[in-house]
């Protein structure tokens, strides 16, 4: 076996992807970014810097509802930006709140504000003219967009449990720690969008830019980290290509380390059976006073194990399957300069967000708000933007956005309860929803996303009511299944962790994948490919009426559809994702 085999570094072998010259080019991620800032002949970024604006966390867009109409009159698309907020374990303060309401009205092509399952928010529409005003803003509100997308350590996740508000402080503080530990060092952020000033690569402080840990070329794909504390899984860790559990000290009350688990990623490509979905893996416990190290030695060992000439098997997860797991932790342990100890007991118990009112151990109470899809919009009978302006005047504590879209008002004391109730319900932020509700979510999809195959966000409630019908007509109504609509395969709504999970396929096709369950630790297998949301809805009709009855004591429908053989289990995603003789070929 050949010395890259054994390492895993046959890819070494290829041409490196064009995105690999373009990080190397880019003079510290600077790019001509703002010489394109300065063109106004069009509404977006040329050549490179139409890639490099998502290492400042961007995405150029279009509205794709009138793509075609503009094409007609030999007009450009209407083109704005996307911005993500870095926001690690998605705290925010009432008064940043309401500078970010106020740039959503009076910049924002969709008036909106969306709160995004990578627990920050999103701003969607904002043209390029109105960029740096809005990088200048949240400089001054003490955030920043940095590494919230492309080849970098995303927003860090934090679990939102705030009835353990002591432990969750601990673990929301090294969620700050190991982002801020894993940015890039570049000053190149602040140069375009705050300060302006044009830097070329031979002005004599460039040297002092080299990245020691995400090396001159950052990394070779997307990285997403959380911090997550049992029993809660409301983070999804099994998604992220690095997780830290939290294991408490039950002498001190207070972290003794973590449980460390990687690998795990979501997305796919449609018929390329070289990609697959994955949940993380052990490896290994960690003390707290070694985890920056932990982490940084994980991410070093991407940076230069990772694939640099095929994108699509860049992830964490392909680097572990090409090393195997066992090779991995070496490496890490290696460059750790210690040995990780054996996995410490933890089980999860519960996933996604309680809804409602809960009171921490500090006497303090906090109301978590179900905000469908994560869309802050002002509708007619509806106007949730506005609610949650009206909270940020008056509230006293913090806002949380968690993993699951939704938002907590957090830290309300008692004698403050009534009158936050009042404003919360009377702009719809408290309101009767059913469970399956409560544990449906979706990706943005049309008609910002330009990777988009199919409906998500807009056709999310109204498949929810259907499937709130049939819940009914089945006696079932006061249960759940964790649903989840995407628009593509590439994982933003994590239907690759849900018990029914819709993949878009092509306007108004999806494919419908079965068999994962209430902890989210099991990937499902795909059930019906290329159907219609009427069929898919016919297809659960029948399954959830056999459930009703079939079913044993408290089990849920992904267990059940797995355990009377409706669809067979996902093992080991590597072989068996893709294996078409595991597909069922009529229906049950």
């Amino acid at each position: 076996m050949s010395d890259k085999k054994q390492k895993g570094l046959e890819w070494q072998d290829n041409p490196l992807s064009d995105n690999e010259r373009l990080k190397e080019e880019s003079n510290h991620l600077r790019g001509t970014i703002l010489d394109d800032l300065e063109d106004g002949l069009t509404g977006g970024f040329k050549g490179d810097n139409f890639q490099l604006i998502r290492f400042h966390g961007m995405y150029e867009q279009d509205d794709r509802d009138i793509r075609a109409e503009r094409q007609e009159e030999k007009l450009e698309p209407r083109k704005f930006m996307l911005l993500r907020c870095r926001l690690p374990g998605g705290i925010i303060k009432p008064e940043q709140w309401i500078e970010i309401d106020k740039f959503a009205r009076d910049n924002n092509y969709y008036q909106s504000i969306r709160l995004t399952n990578r627990q920050t928010f999103q701003y969607h529409g904002v043209p390029k003219t109105k960029l740096q005003d809005m990088h200048r803003l949240l400089h001054k509100l003490g955030l920043d967009s940095i590494a919230t997308a492309s080849d970098m350590n995303r927003n860090v996740l934090c679990s939102s449990n705030p009835v353990e508000s002591e432990l969750h402080q601990e673990a929301y503080e090294w969620a700050k720690k190991i982002s801020e530990h894993l940015l890039p060092r570049t000053n190149g952020y602040l140069d375009v969008w705050i300060s302006g000033k044009k830097v070329q690569s031979s002005d004599s402080f460039l040297g002092q830019e080299d990245e020691p840990i995400l090396g001159n070329r950052y990394l070779p794909r997307k990285y997403k980290t959380a911090v997550v504390l049992p029993p809660l899984n409301d983070v999804d860790l099994y998604s992220n290509d690095m997780n830290f559990v939290g294991i408490k000290d039950e002498k001190t009350g207070k972290l003794a380390g973590f449980n460390v688990l990687v690998g795990g990623g979501l997305s796919f490509e449609h018929g390329n059976t070289k990609t697959y979905p994955n949940i993380a893996l052990e490896l290994g416990y960690v003390p707290v006073e070694d985890t920056l190290k932990a982490a940084e030695s994980i991410v070093t060992t991407q940076r230069d194990f990772g694939n640099r000439a095929d994108r699509k098997n860049a992830r964490l997860r392909y680097t572990i399957q090409n090393m195997t797991l066992e090779g991995f932790r070496e490496e890490v342990e290696s460059r750790m300069g210690r040995r990780f100890e054996a996995i410490r007991p933890f089980e999860f118990t519960e996933r996604g967000d309680r809804i409602g009112w809960v009171k921490g151990i500090d006497k303090k109470w906090h109301l978590t708000c179900f905000i469908e899809s994560g869309r802050l919009v002002d509708k007619p009978d509806l106007p949730l933007m506005t609610g949650m302006l009206e909270l940020a005047k008056v509230h006293k504590g913090d806002f949380r956005i968690t993993a699951n879209q939704n938002i907590i008002i957090a830290n309300v004391a008692e004698e403050d309860k009534r009158q936050i109730e009042d404003i919360a319900r009377q702009y719809g932020l408290i309101r009767k929803i059913t469970k399956l509700r409560e544990n449906a979510m979706s990706c943005v999809s049309f008609p910002t996303c330009p990777l988009a195959m199919a409906e998500s966000e807009r056709v999310l409630p109204e498949f929810i009511d259907e499937l709130d019908k049939i819940m009914a007509k089945h006696h079932v109504e006061q249960d759940y299944i964790v649903t989840r609509i995407t628009g593509c395969p590439n994982g933003c709504g994590r239907a690759m962790l849900a018990e029914i999970g819709l993949v878009g396929k092509a306007v108004g096709r999806y494919n419908l994948h079965l068999g994962g369950n209430i902890a989210g630790t099991r990937i499902p297998r795909l059930y019906k490919e290329n159907i219609t949301l009427d069929e898919i809805l016919s297809e659960l009709d029948g399954l959830i009426a056999r459930w009703a009855t079939e079913r044993d004591q408290g089990e849920g429908f992904g267990d059940f559809v797995l355990r009377v053989g409706i669809i067979k289990p996902v093992v080991n995603p590597v072989v068996d994702f893709w294996d078409e003789n595991l597909i069922p070929t009529v229906t049950v």
